[in-house]
This record gives structure tokens, C-alpha cells and sequence, in this order.
């Protein structure tokens, strides 16, 4: 059954703490907290947008290096500082006229609950909290920052017949 919802997935959407990342940051003396992500997740992400997938990301999180990070990977919509997830989430939705059950979300706390009891394929990284995993209906062998966002974004490529690329780039996972 899931890999018959991995067939009419069109949209990925993402939190970034504890997805994207370990969920770690570190506080430099400037206030400005750190975060360390994934070249293989980038990867992954840069060439579903390539393929035209709609790729969305939706955390609470905010700083000026996630947003230099998701705009090199080409991603277009990037939502930081969010306090309502589901609210971004119907608006994104309802603007580019996607269908629910076309999503595939991947959260992995609490904030993330009620989007994911609304999307066709919820998931989550290996390490999320025990109230996500229940409503999982895949949960990567992954941790947050370490592969999961690769491992779902590849699942969905393959069963889709999209996964490689044609003219792949050392310099597309860097961005």
C-alpha cells in the first residue's frame, strides 16, 4: 500500500530541525545558531526540484544560512519562523492547487503532528518522537540529518522511475 501512495506523490515538504538536521545547534557569540546538514540529503533535494516536484520547507527555525542553504539547492518555497504550521501549509496547498493526499511530509516532533495527519504519506526520521512515529506510515531507518530526507526523496524517485539523473553535478549537493 505505501508504495502505491509513493506512485502520486508531487510534493515534499520538510521541517528542518531534527529532519534536515540532527536537531543541534550550536550558539555562536553573535547569537546566530548553527546548524550542520546533509550533502547526500541536498542532493536528493536540488534534483526533485530539478524533476519538478514541488518542494516546500516549513519550520519554526529561522536564520540566514538555511535560507542561503535551501535557495541553493533551488528550492523556491521556504517557510522559517513559522508558529503555525498548518496554516502555511493549507495556504501552500490552496496557491499551488496540490492535493493533500499528493504530499509527503516529513516532521519529526510534536509541531509537525497535525500536518502530518493530513498529508497522503506522513514520515519520519528513525530518531523522532514516539507520537510521530505512531502516525508514520514510513519511518526512515535514518536519523535527522543523517540521510533520512535522502532516503524518502529516493524511495519516491525510484518507485516513480525518476530517480537518476541524466547530467548530474558534483556541485548540486554543495550549494
Amino acid at each position: 500500500m505505501l508504495l502505491q501512495k509513493l506512485k502520486s506523490i508531487t510534493t515534499f515538504i520538510f521541517d528542518v530541525d531534527g529532519v534536515l538536521t540532527t536537531g543541534d545547534v550550536i550558539a555562536s557569540e553573535t547569537g546566530e545558531l548553527l546548524r550542520t546538514f546533509n550533502i547526500k540529503d541536498g542532493y536528493a533535494l536540488q534534483l526533485a526540484v530539478k524533476k519538478g516536484y514541488h518542494v516546500c520547507i516549513i519550520s519554526g527555525g529561522r536564520g540566514q544560512a538555511m535560507e542561503k542553504r535551501f535557495a541553493g539547492l533551488g528550492i523556491p518555497d521556504v517557510y522559517l519562523g513559522v508558529a503555525d504550521k498548518g496554516a502555511v501549509f493549507q495556504n501552500y496547498l490552496a496557491q499551488n492547487r496540490i492535493d493533500p493526499e499528493a504530499v509527503l511530509y516529513m516532521g519529526d516532533d510534536i509541531p509537525d503532528l497535525n500536518v502530518m495527519k493530513l498529508v497522503g504519506v506522513p514520515t519520519c526520521p528513525a530518531d523522532a518522537s514516539t507520537d510521530i512515529k505512531a502516525i508514520s506510515a514510513y519511518i526512515s531507518p535514518f536519523n535527522g540529518g543523517k540521510t533520512a530526507a535522502r532516503d524518502v526523496i529516493e524511495k519516491v524517485l525510484k518507485v516513480q522511475d525518476r530517480w537518476f539523473d541524466e547530467n548530474p553535478s558534483a556541485a548540486d549537493s554543495g550549494k
